[in-house]
């Protein structure tokens, strides 16, 4: 009974190892790498597998998710001779994980490798001025080289990025002055385009307001000169009106004994003023010069009337321009 017992306890030891030999489960997005007796049988996917008990063997485990591998700094030499330390992460994932096994002894290293010498070549081909500004074009040119070489690795390189990159100090030194009398001519070129649209703006508000003033000017001259005109229009129109109504009253029964009793009565008056403002006072030798003088101007205003008829009798020419 005791010899049963033990079998039956050898037989499940023996069934739990073979088990344990056997039974593979396989997680999600990773492969298996088999090998029966040290050579290549399959690849195990995802999943419940049973191996051959005592022959296959699990020999590499590969994942397929998308593995960061951090690059460590390096000195890279630019084309114009300035030393610069400079230091990456790379992106890489496994497509064939039997490749991956057998076509290199370790795809991480020489993935690490080729991305510092790919970085050194892309680096040593542009100036100092230029790598800060292609570091686009230096991850492109690395990705490349690598994804060229690891097809044969059962790898593929997705990208590179460059995390910094570090010149000398004398390097650094030398590029803030350079930034800094940049910043300063482009003040300056600004401070200088700012005075320069100031003086214009005022040039331009000079120019329009001498041309308004000598426009107001022009207006205020000419409305002055018809204001003269219509002045001097006016005087001569009611000139003439008074002078005519002088002649029609000339021309009128008792006219001209109005018009002498008028001068006489004028000529009176001026004399007494002559008298009042002077203390000498010429007086006419011949006082009946009085009645000549009203009888000269009673002839001009007759001859003024007889002027005036024959005016009126003759016929109007007008003359167009």
């Amino acid at each position: 009974m005791e010899q049963n017992l033990v079998a039956l306890g050898v037989i499940l030891v023996l069934i739990v190892v073979v088990l344990v030999k056997t039974a593979v489960v396989v997680p999600q997005r990773s492969e298996y790498v088999v090998q029966r007796l040290g050579k290549y049988r399959t690849t195990l996917t995802a999943g419940f597998h049973i191996l051959f008990p005592f022959l296959d063997i699990i020999a590499y485990r590969r994942s397929l998710k998308e593995e960061p591998i951090d690059i460590s700094a390096q000195t890279c030499i630019t084309a114009d001779n300035v030393t610069l330390e400079v230091d990456g992460i790379l992106y890489l994932q496994v497509v064939n994980s039997k490749m991956s096994a057998y076509g290199i002894e370790n795809y991480h290293f020489a993935a690490t490798q080729l991305a510092q010498t790919s970085l050194r070549s892309a680096i040593g081909k542009i100036s100092l001025d230029n790598t800060f500004e292609a570091r686009e074009t230096l991850n492109g040119q690395v990705v490349m080289a690598l994804d060229e070489a690891a097809s044969n690795w059962g790898i593929k390189v997705l990208r590179y990025e460059i995390k910094d990159i570090q010149p000398p100090r004398t390097v650094l030194e030398a590029m803030e002055k350079q930034m800094k009398a940049e910043r300063e001519k482009r003040a300056e070129i600004a401070r200088s385009e700012g005075e320069k649209q100031a003086t214009l703006n005022r040039a331009e508000g000079d120019r329009g307001e001498a041309i308004f003033l000598s426009e107001g000017e022009k207006t205020k001259r000419i409305n002055e000169a018809e204001g003269r005109a219509q002045e001097i229009l006016m005087v001569a129109e009611a000139t003439a009106e008074g002078i005519r109504k002088v002649g029609e009253a000339l021309a009128s029964p008792g006219g001209k004994e109005a018009a002498n009793l008028e001068v006489a009565k004028q000529y009176l008056n001026e004399f007494g003023k002559l008298a009042k403002e002077n203390n000498t006072m010429i007086v006419p030798g011949n006082l009946s010069n009085l009645s000549s003088m009203v009888a000269s101007a009673m002839a001009t205003f007759e001859h003024v009337g007889k002027k005036k008829a024959q005016t009126e009798a003759e016929p109007e020419i007008k003359f167009h321009g």
